[in-house]
């Protein structure tokens, strides 16, 4: 007979009590971490997808302070044309033609005009007729004038020999007294015969002189009347004042019209400018000789403010770039252009991307940190179209939330799902 396996086995006791005992300790241990972890971890009020948020690092660098806008190319030196007489005018160009300085453009006949310059010239030849006139009977006056003197010093010259004659005579007594007085009565009047006839001369000669300048005063004036209407009657050939194109022709060919009225606008198609059109809330940050970067037909370059327009046109002011003369190939006058208005430039500050929160007045701004946004107090300084200089509140490398702040309600704390 086979035995079994029965005198092999043993009873043992089933220790129950202590098994459960270490399942209760580590329960106990769990729930104890699971509530601290509950305790010091971060409360938020308001939950929000990550995706649906800007976030932006802080970081230090080069802030420029610049204002973004557009315009249009302009000319810089587009003279406008205005007729200097009343006339018919007759254009020789029209509008879109190419030009150069000096070109002859329009002409003005004005029949006025040309019948006022013989006029004038016709009294010029009476007066330089009547000038020679005058010269002649000066002369003729003059010699008269000389002959008179000539003949007051021959009987000067007479009177003194007869009286030197009576003196040797009433000595040796060959005349009678009443001869010898006689003679010397004779040269006392011949003396102031020729005086007078000396003094005559003088007066006459200073008479004939002032009478001649003056008519030859008369002649000259008359001369610069004629001259002018000369440069008048020469300025109806109008001429180019610039190299360009025609720009608008305001008047038919043709047609009458009045002195100083305008004909024609000229370009000066080597002399362009940028016309910038800028919000009323930078005009006071604007200056003259800033620093502006012109964007147009996909070249850049670099001008400088010339001019800031005085008022104010539906809340925009304009100002004027001035940039260097074949810095952009294929310029067109009216071209649109983009600008950007380097305001400020500061070295190594702590900056952050420029984004809505700002709308909030820039005074907070959330600190992610991990799955929690934190609401920290912080201060802005100098800004920018693209970044925003951080004074207070943040360190670099900090990541914060550029977005809207709206749906965050103020809370101390967002979940960022």
């Amino acid at each position: 007979m086979i035995k079994d396996t029965s005198n092999q086995d043993s009873v043992v006791q089933r220790k129950t009590h202590k098994k459960n005992w270490i399942l209760s300790l580590g329960g106990v241990v769990a729930a104890g971490v699971l509530g601290y972890m509950l305790l010091s971890a971060p409360t938020a009020d308001v939950s929000l997808a990550k995706e649906s948020l800007k976030v932006h690092t802080v970081s230090k660098g080069d802030l420029v302070r610049d204002i973004i806008t557009t315009g249009k190319i302009i000319a810089a030196n587009a003279p406008q044309v205005y007729s200097p007489e009343q006339g018919y005018v007759m254009l020789n160009v029209m509008p879109g033609d190419f030009i150069k300085a000096g070109d002859t453009i329009a002409v003005v006949d004005s029949p006025e005009l040309q019948s006022t310059l013989k006029q004038e010239q016709l009294v010029l030849a009476s007066l330089q007729s009547d000038l020679a006139r005058q010269e002649l009977d000066v002369r003729r006056q003059t010699l008269l004038l000389n002959k008179q003197a000539d003949l007051a010093k021959v009987e000067l010259d007479a009177a003194i020999r007869e009286d030197k004659r009576a003196a040797l005579s009433i000595e040796n007594h060959l005349i009678s007294q009443i001869d010898f007085e006689k003679a010397q009565d004779d040269l006392a009047r011949a003396r102031v015969t020729h005086k007078h006839a000396m003094g005559e001369i003088a007066l006459a000669a200073d008479t004939l002189a002032f009478e001649l300048k003056t008519s030859e005063d008369k002649v000259a004036r008359q001369a610069l009347i004629v001259k002018e209407l000369e440069r008048q009657l020469a300025n109806l050939r109008i001429r180019a004042s610039v190299s360009g194109i025609v720009g608008n022709v305001l008047i038919q060919p043709n047609a009458l019209v009045a002195k100083n009225e305008l004909l024609m606008t000229l370009v000066d198609l080597s002399a362009y400018e940028a016309q910038l059109n800028v919000a009323e809330s930078y005009a006071g940050e604007l200056g003259i000789g800033m620093d502006v970067e012109l964007t147009m037909g996909g070249e850049t370059v670099l001008g400088k403010l010339v001019s800031i327009s005085p008022e104010v046109v539906e809340r925009q002011v304009t100002a004027r770039v001035r940039f260097p003369e074949n810095s952009v190939q294929s310029i067109r006058q009216n071209q649109q252009v983009s600008a950007r208005i380097l305001l400020e430039n500061k070295s190594d500050v702590l900056k952050v991307a420029r984004g809505s929160f700002l709308q909030s007045g820039g005074h907070t701004a959330y600190i992610v940190r991990g799955d929690i946004a934190e609401k920290v107090a912080i201060q802005i300084g100098a800004t920018s179209m693209r970044e925003v200089e951080i004074l207070e509140g943040l360190q670099e490398g900090d990541q914060i939330i550029t977005s809207n702040y709206d749906k965050f309600k103020q809370a101390p704390s967002v979940l960022l799902r």
